[in-house]
């Protein structure tokens, strides 16, 4: 049997590979960290980051563990994530901010912490004070109009 060698031949050496051992144990990592922030568990989370994982690491949709536990309303995590650097802007691949989940979600105290790490109301689409103007969401409306230092 003759091998194909032209550009663009397939061959046993052109297949693609299973993922082996440890390429399943990366993509475990990822899916244990992405679901530890969405579930608020710092205890999981953290000291992951703090041992190297990537603190923007981010899912299928875009979505980082900054925006997955602020969508989910975990204050404390969004500062514990801010602190060790996560982007607090980084919108998901629908151009949707974490500081507009915080606002459709009418999380104040996340939106605080958000703007407390540097995030910015008017990125994103819709940026989050469109969104928290279209729910109705008065008192984040209020924090995202406030004038900053």
């Amino acid at each position: 049997m003759r091998r194909a060698t032209y550009p663009g031949a397939v061959n046993e050496d052109t297949q693609p590979q299973p993922a082996d051992a440890e390429d399943e144990a990366v993509l475990a990592l990822a899916h244990a960290l992405l679901d530890a922030a969405r579930q608020g568990d710092g205890d999981t989370l953290l000291p992951l980051i703090d041992q190297g994982a990537p603190v923007d690491l981010r899912d299928s949709a875009g979505n980082s563990p900054l925006m997955l536990a602020a969508y989910h309303g975990h204050a404390e995590l969004v500062r514990e994530l801010a602190a060790r650097g996560a982007d607090a802007d980084l919108a998901n691949d629908r151009g949707q901010s974490p500081l507009a989940g915080a606002a459709f979600k009418g999380f104040t105290d996340v939106a605080t912490a958000l703007l407390e790490a540097g995030a910015d109301p008017h990125l994103g689409s819709p940026s989050a004070l469109e969104t928290a103007r279209y729910f109705e969401r008065a008192e984040i409306v209020a924090l995202l109009e406030a004038p900053r230092g």
